[in-house]
């Protein structure tokens, strides 16, 4: 872990999971295109755990799995 992969690169790696990128880059529309992994599971809450021990300064949650169709995601 604490490599710095591209989307693609991630969502292969780490398929299903959650994911914390630390220092993430973003495109024009602030979608993560590359980031350091520092933390990944299929259980949420062991990531957002994880990013209140880091207390990072920059970062971003990915979650590389499909969401079904009637869930609704709240920003």
């Amino acid at each position: 872990m604490n490599e710095v992969l591209t989307r693609p690169e991630i969502e292969r790696q780490y398929r299903d999971e959650w994911i914390l990128v630390a220092d993430p880059e973003t495109d024009e529309h602030l979608n993560v295109t590359r980031g350091e992994v520092v933390a990944h599971s299929k259980d949420r809450d062991e990531v957002y755990q994880k990013a209140v021990e880091l207390r990072l300064k920059h970062s971003a949650f990915l979650y590389t799995g499909t969401v079904p169709d009637d869930v609704v995601i709240i920003l």
